[in-house]
């Protein structure tokens, strides 16, 4: 995941936390697993996650979105070198 990717979904779970009704799911579709991490390569999320989202509840998802947003902020899945 590049730089670039993380801060743009650091900016989608800003907006996610901002939106009021539903929240959207942050799957974009490149659904692999970080085997170091733990975490998905396109969202962020853990395997669990992703597993429970349907069934969670709106305080639930804004969790997770936050979740996701301090990982992005954090770096995780930026490959060294690229780090700001």
């Amino acid at each position: 995941m590049t730089a670039d990717a993380v801060a743009t979904l650091a900016e989608r779970a800003e907006a996610a936390l901002a939106a009021v009704g539903d929240v959207p799911s942050p799957c974009i579709s490149i659904c692999r697993m970080d085997a170091a991490s733990g975490f998905c390569q396109g969202c962020l999320r853990t395997i669990q996650e992703i597993a429970a989202w349907s069934r969670m509840g709106e305080a639930d998802k804004r969790s997770v979105w936050r979740a996701i947003e301090l990982r992005a902020q954090a770096g995780f899945l930026i490959p060294e070198g690229d780090r700001p």
